[in-house]
């Protein structure tokens, strides 16, 4: 994928704006301590192009959730390295799109073990095209040496420096392939893109992706997680239990408006219209801009 089509991707999701904007010439990595030898690595501005990276240092090596863009692993070296860490050693996926897995193809021939859902080891293993509704975005397959090694389908626990991973699939959500990585001896959680604090969802529903799902895979969140539980999402800032609760019933409500205007007869242009988001677009942003596209054709739209 072009790094302009990757910066356009990003802040479409994130921003829910069109845009035109050139990756950054030169990786820029800020980091936000979570607690001891747990921080959070954001790459180019507060984690906004490429995807927000948790990383935790242990004793032989250093874990990573997702990998970012592979022009920002040498800074995500540097500030392990920095913070006290060894190198990466295993690095996890929690979907296939590149902004939170083209690391890999510098991570894996490093030697570090690659962990993902099947459904995404499946997608990286070839061509794909993303419909970001304003512009078709390709990621090309991955070599086989970026690929997971590691795959499952819908939990697989691991143990790194003697603290407990679990990796979560609930449904086909963002992707067919998400996966949350919940630490639950820091009771912190990576979400990857299914939930965003300050931006509605993207489903990419051409590539397996689905509305319901992520209805589905963020109410399950409410039971995995609690009110103590720090949420690192897939970009920006870190977010509360209590915003996760709200993004649940931000999405149930806007279903049922959806749903009965496709029930109604109603065309695209139609939904858009009668402003079914429209109390929630101070938080979420524009919801034109793939939002209703891709949840009126999840739901049956035509």
């Amino acid at each position: 994928m072009g790094r302009s089509s990757i910066a356009t991707a990003a802040l479409l999701i994130l921003c829910a704006a069109a845009s035109h904007a050139q990756a950054p010439r030169e990786a820029r990595v800020t980091t936000e301590q979570l607690g001891p030898g747990l921080h959070v690595l954001y790459g180019a501005g507060g984690g906004q192009v490429s995807g927000n990276v948790l990383a935790l240092l242990g004793p032989d090596g250093t874990l990573v959730v997702d990998s970012g863009y592979a022009q920002f692993v040498p800074k995500y070296r540097e500030a392990v390295a920095a913070l006290g860490g060894r190198p990466i050693t295993y690095a996890i996926n929690t979907h296939w799109h590149d902004d939170h897995s083209e690391g890999n193809k510098v991570l894996g021939p490093g030697g570090a073990l690659i962990v993902a859902h099947a459904n995404a080891r499946d997608m990286l293993m070839r061509d794909n095209e993303i419909n970001v509704v304003r512009t078709i975005l390709v990621q090309p397959a991955f070599p086989p040496a970026a690929l997971p090694v590691v795959t499952f389908d819908d939990r697989i626990e691991m143990y790194f420096g003697g603290e407990r991973i679990e990796l979560v699939h609930v449904a086909p959500a963002h992707t067919a392939g998400d996966v949350v990585a919940i630490l639950r001896d820091r009771n912190v959680a990576h979400t990857g893109d299914v939930f965003l604090p300050a931006a509605y969802p993207f489903s990419d529903v051409d590539n397996g992706g689905s509305f319901d799902g992520e209805i589905e895979f963020v109410g399950r969140l409410l039971d995995e997680l609690d009110r103590d539980t720090v949420i690192v999402p897939g970009h920006g800032r870190m977010a509360r239990y209590e915003e996760l609760a709200a993004y649940v019933e931000m999405l149930k409500a806007v279903r049922r408006r959806v749903a009965a205007l496709i029930a109604d007869g109603a065309t695209l242009e139609q939904v858009v219209a009668a402003k079914p988001t429209a109390e929630w677009d101070a938080t979420y942003g524009n919801p034109t801009t793939y939002f209703l596209d891709r949840t009126y054709k999840s739901l049956g739209g035509r």
